[in-house]
């Protein structure tokens, strides 16, 4: 028997570290080729980490909630042959080849090792993670305690010295300092250049998104719970969008009698024709897209002074998670889908979305999104930036409403199914006029959908 090393894989050039949220796999358990061993999470996105060979697991070198980084030999998982390479904890990933890791095992295995790490390819806008400043940080750091290579590189980047990193007040695992800790710094620091963040109790260190009073003392009957690492996620990056974009939003009540009855009356044939349910969505991201083509300076973000605009049309739709949590899953170059190939994307994205199988590259580079709040029986609403975006389009409740109809005959009050729209928009650099005109021609393909439309 021989020992295979799973090692956490590359996930971009600019991750550079995951927290282990759950063994699935526990020592002594067999595991078959492709089956997830551990899941583990980003600042994006909950994923897990297969196992590119079948074997028994011996061990895990994390605990669950340890950061482990790029490169770390994260389990040992013993597995038949004789040739397999053991590798130690103290070896460095990046100065071992595949054929060193792994020299009795097939090319094929080999290859699929290659996808795993590519599986996991992602970016955060607006870091960027280089190696040579990584260097450059790890030479100019000396200090006992621990820090991401990437925390080091922001740190280098922002050229904060080593005595002043250590001041900061870490709200990670055994108060490890995170980017969203040195960006919280570098922010107050602006504000006033002679200060330096001193130790802070962990309501002090989680300002941006705890405001219960320091000297709060809950009743007995009182129930203190704790954020989970998404909901803390999600807290800062609303809060982040708030401060940073000034939000205006526009309504417009859309009349979308000839979309239900066009759904009604066909969604049995779609099922059976195209092996997939039809829901509103995929149609009312048709309709948005259609409209972004319309109004490109949409699908735009704002760097400093340069308006960037977006070569692609990729939308994101935001769906609940059964922890009650958020995730914004994308469809990407959704302009250039039909209705099968977006109610296809849209399941698809939903049911992995559900059953937390999202890969990283499926919640990235959206440039507009879409929260679908009539779901759960609201009629408008006024949602908030999804950053860097400039945009977002809440989608109230169909109601059945009566509403006078003009006809050649005369006006007539009938019963129509009517529904609000509303899209905030960041009034830096989007004014009412494009804002309001862009939601009216959403409506617009809405009203205009073609009941004899066949699939």
């Amino acid at each position: 028997m021989a020992q295979f090393n799973l090692i956490l894989p590359k996930m971009g050039e600019s991750v550079a570290e995951a927290t282990i949220v759950k063994w699935l796999k526990q020592p002594g358990d067999n595991i078959a080729e492709d089956e997830a061993v551990v899941e583990i999470a980003t600042d994006k996105v909950d994923s897990d980490v297969p196992s590119p060979v079948t074997g028994k697991l011996i061990k895990y070198l994390f605990q669950e909630n340890e950061v482990a980084l790029v490169g770390d030999i994260i389990a040992l998982i013993e597995v038949e042959g004789e040739n397999v390479s053991k590798i130690t904890e103290t070896d460095s990933y990046n100065n071992i080849s595949k054929n060193e890791i792994l020299p009795s095992v097939s090319k094929e295995k080999a290859q699929q090792a290659e996808k795993l790490n590519n599986a996991f390819e992602i970016n955060i806008p607006g870091i960027e993670l280089v190696e040579t400043h990584e260097t450059e940080a790890s030479a100019t750091f000396q200090s006992s305690r621990f820090y991401s290579p990437l925390v080091k590189s922001i740190a280098a980047e922002e050229k904060i010295s080593g005595e002043e990193l250590d001041k900061i007040a870490g709200t990670g695992a055994e108060g490890r300092v995170t980017k969203q800790d040195i960006f919280d710094y570098l922010a107050k620091r602006t504000a006033n250049s002679s200060s330096i963040i001193a130790p802070a109790t962990e309501v002090e260190r989680n300002s941006s998104i705890h405001h219960t009073p320091a000297n709060y003392v809950a009743s007995g009957n009182d129930e203190i719970i704790e954020m989970d690492r998404m909901r803390k996620l999600i807290a800062e990056h609303m809060t982040m969008s708030v401060q940073t974009a000034p939000h205006v939003t526009s309504f417009v009540e859309s009349d979308v009698t000839n979309l239900v009855k066009w759904r009604e009356k066909n969604k049995a044939v779609f099922e059976k024709k195209i092996g997939e349910k039809i829901t509103f969505t995929p149609i009312f991201i048709q309709a948005v897209a259609k409209a972004i083509r319309d109004f490109p300076m949409i699908n735009i973000s704002l760097n400093g002074t340069q308006i960037i605009k977006k070569a692609d049309i990729n939308i994101g739709v935001a769906a609940a998670l059964p922890s009650g949590n958020l995730i914004v899953p994308v469809i990407k170059k959704a302009d250039q889908l039909n209705l099968v190939g977006l109610t296809k994307a849209v399941n698809g994205l939903a049911y992995r979305a559900k059953n937390n199988k999202l890969q990283p590259d499926e919640v990235m580079d959206g440039t507009f999104t879409v929260t679908n709040i009539g779901s759960f029986g609201n009629i408008m609403g006024t949602p908030i930036i999804n950053q860097p975006q400039v945009a977002i389009l809440a989608i109230g409740a169909i109601q059945k409403k009566p509403a006078v109809i003009e006809t050649e005959f005369g006006d007539m009050v009938g019963v129509r199914h009517k529904m609000y729209l509303s899209l905030s928009y960041d009034h830096r650099i989007v004014d009412g006029a494009l804002g309001g005109l862009f939601l009216k021609k959403i409506s617009d393909y809405l009203e205009a959908w073609d009941i004899n439309f066949e699939v």
